[in-house]
C-alpha cells in the first residue's frame, strides 16, 4: 500500500464569510478559489487548499458530501520563506492582527502564532521546524 503523501485540504470553521474573506484575502492575500455565500469560501494555499465553512451549513445533508463540522477554534499553519518572516510581521501590525506569540524551534525554522476575527489559531511558520524532506 502506498503511504499518504500530502495534506490536500484543511478546514477551519467561521461564524461570518464575509469577515472571514476579507481577512484571508486582505489581511492574509490568499487567492479565493470558491465562494458560496452562506456556506464556504475555499482558498489556494500554494498547493493546498483552505476551506473557510460556517459549520451550521455543513451539517445540513445536500451539500454535495458528508455534513461534518466543528465547534470552537481551530488551528491551521501556513508556510512562508524564511526572508519573509520581518516583512509578514509587519504586515500583520499594519492590520492590527495582534501576534500572541513568536516561537523559535529546536530543529530551526520560526513561527508567527494570532488569530483570524473568529478566534480561529493562525501560525505563519518558516521551513525546518519539522524536519520534513520537503524542507517543512
Amino acid at each position: 500500500m502506498e503511504p499518504i503523501r500530502h495534506l490536500v485540504e484543511a478546514a477551519l470553521y467561521v461564524k461570518d464569510l464575509e469577515r472571514a474573506e476579507a481577512f484571508y484575502r486582505g489581511v492574509l492575500g490568499l487567492e479565493l478559489l470558491a465562494k458560496r455565500p452562506g456556506r464556504h469560501l475555499f482558498f489556494r494555499v500554494g498547493e493546498s487548499v483552505l476551506l473557510i465553512f460556517q459549520p451550521e451549513a455543513t451539517r445540513r445533508p445536500g451539500g454535495g458530501v458528508p455534513p461534518h463540522g466543528a465547534e470552537g477554534p481551530g488551528h491551521v499553519a501556513l508556510g512562508i520563506p524564511e526572508e519573509a518572516f520581518e516583512a509578514w510581521r509587519a504586515r500583520l501590525e499594519r492590520h492590527g492582527v495582534k501576534i500572541e506569540q513568536e516561537k523559535a524551534w529546536p530543529r530551526g525554522g520560526r513561527s508567527l502564532y494570532f488569530r483570524d476575527p473568529d478566534g480561529n489559531s493562525i501560525e505563519l511558520i518558516t521551513p525546518n521546524c519539522w524536519g520534513l524532506p520537503s524542507g517543512w
